[in-house]
C-alpha cells in the first residue's frame, strides 16, 4: 500500500471588523493556496450567503470527480487501446439540504468524449465504469456518481 498526502492552506477573509456577532455580519470569503499554485478564491453558494463570483464547496466537489474521472478515463482509455482526441464534461451535482446540515444525494458526470475511430466506439462507452471503479475521489464518497456518456467520432 502506498500513501499519498496533500496539503494547503485556507485563510478565511470574512471578517467585516465585527467577526461572526452574527449571521449577515461576515462574509464567507476564502483563500486557498498550496506551494507553486495559483491562489484559488471560495467561498459559500450564493443561497448560503456566499460570493456568486467564488468557487463554492460544491462546485469544487463536481469539479474534483468530474476531473478525476477524466484522468482514470485517460488511462483506461490507453490501457484498451482507445484513442481519445477531446473530452469535456458538464457534471451536475444534487444536495439535499435538512436544517443547518445537508448531503449530496447524487452526482451525474457528462462526459463528451472524442475517439480516432469507428471502432472504438464501444469500448469507449464501457470503460466510463472501469474508470469510475479507479477514480479515487469517487471511490471516497457515500453517494451515487453516474455517467452519461456522449462518444463522437473524430472528423
Amino acid at each position: 500500500m502506498t500513501n499519498h498526502h496533500y496539503a494547503l492552506d485556507l485563510v478565511w477573509q470574512g471578517n467585516r471588523g465585527t467577526g461572526t456577532s452574527g449571521y449577515r455580519d461576515y462574509d464567507r470569503t476564502v483563500l486557498l493556496t498550496a506551494a507553486g499554485k495559483p491562489d484559488l478564491l471560495g467561498s459559500a453558494d450564493p443561497t448560503f450567503r456566499g460570493d456568486a463570483a467564488r468557487w463554492n464547496p460544491e462546485e469544487l466537489l463536481l469539479a474534483a470527480l468530474a476531473q478525476c474521472h477524466l484522468l482514470s478515463y485517460l488511462h483506461s482509455a490507453v490501457n484498451h487501446g482507445v484513442v481519445v482526441t477531446a473530452y469535456d464534461d458538464s457534471p451536475v451535482g444534487t444536495m439535499e439540504q435538512v436544517g443547518q446540515g445537508g448531503r449530496f444525494t447524487s452526482v451525474t458526470l457528462r462526459p463528451r468524449v472524442i475517439v480516432a475511430e469507428a471502432s472504438m466506439v464501444e469500448v469507449a462507452r464501457a470503460i466510463h465504469g472501469e474508470a469510475s471503479t479507479n477514480c479515487f475521489i469517487a471511490a471516497s464518497v457515500s453517494f451515487p456518481v453516474g455517467h452519461e456518456p456522449t462518444i463522437l467520432v473524430a472528423g
